[in-house]
């Protein structure tokens, strides 16, 4: 029986940052039955205003709580200085769609692309122009990305995304949740050791 284990994230979501060696050395592990499937969860509207100050404070705060919880984790507190931060994540949703769409593979890549230009090198992937060089530094075709990252298509199948992490009880990043089609358990994601979601994806799929 095909086994599918959900993986609801964000590009910019601190959490999923922090999740990603965990998230790494789970997949790793996984019976051969079960498939990770990549969902985009959407964490933020499209927005052309400078993040409020009372949101500045709340995501640095997440940072700060990742470096004490999660301490392997690393951010760049540059960001805040060098950069006009904006709550704005679905371009970088869009980014990974449009990346997807020149190969599965780069779903991931881009994915971490983001992850490392926005946490460790404070440059912004709210902005295209980011999201366009990034498509060009993991060799993917510039000028197709450029477009398909803009297009309806594009921003349709975010929001099915989108849907769909609501419909499977995903609303908090990063989220999981295995499905054999006739049951459904939620694993709670644990950023240090991938020892114990391993064991409940064994015992579920016994």
């Amino acid at each position: 029986m095909s086994v599918k284990l959900y993986y609801a994230h964000d590009p910019m979501c601190s959490w999923c940052w922090a999740f990603r060696p965990s998230l790494l050395s789970l997949s790793k592990g996984l019976p051969d039955e079960i498939v990770v499937v990549r969902i985009l969860g959407g964490l933020a509207p499209d927005s052309e205003e400078p993040m409020p100050d009372e949101t500045r404070q709340l995501v640095q705060g997440h940072w700060q709580a990742i470096e004490k919880q999660v301490p392997a984790t690393q951010f760049n507190h540059d960001f805040w200085v060098d950069c006009e931060p904006r709550r704005s994540t679905y371009p970088s949703c869009r980014a990974v769609i449009a990346a997807r769409n020149q190969g599965q593979e780069f779903d991931a890549e881009m994915t971490f692309a983001i992850q490392q230009a926005y946490y460790l090198h404070a440059r912004n992937p709210s902005d295209y122009s980011t999201l366009i060089e990034l498509s060009d530094e993991l060799g993917l075709d510039k000028d197709r990305f450029a477009q398909d990252i803009k297009s309806l298509e594009i921003n349709e199948t975010l929001h099915e995304e989108i849907k769909q992490s609501r419909g499977l009880g995903l609303n908090s990043f990063p989220g999981l949740l295995l499905d054999n089609g006739e049951k459904q358990l939620r694993i709670n994601p644990d950023y240090i050791n991938a020892d114990a979601m391993l064991e409940k994806t064994h015992e579920f799929n016994e």
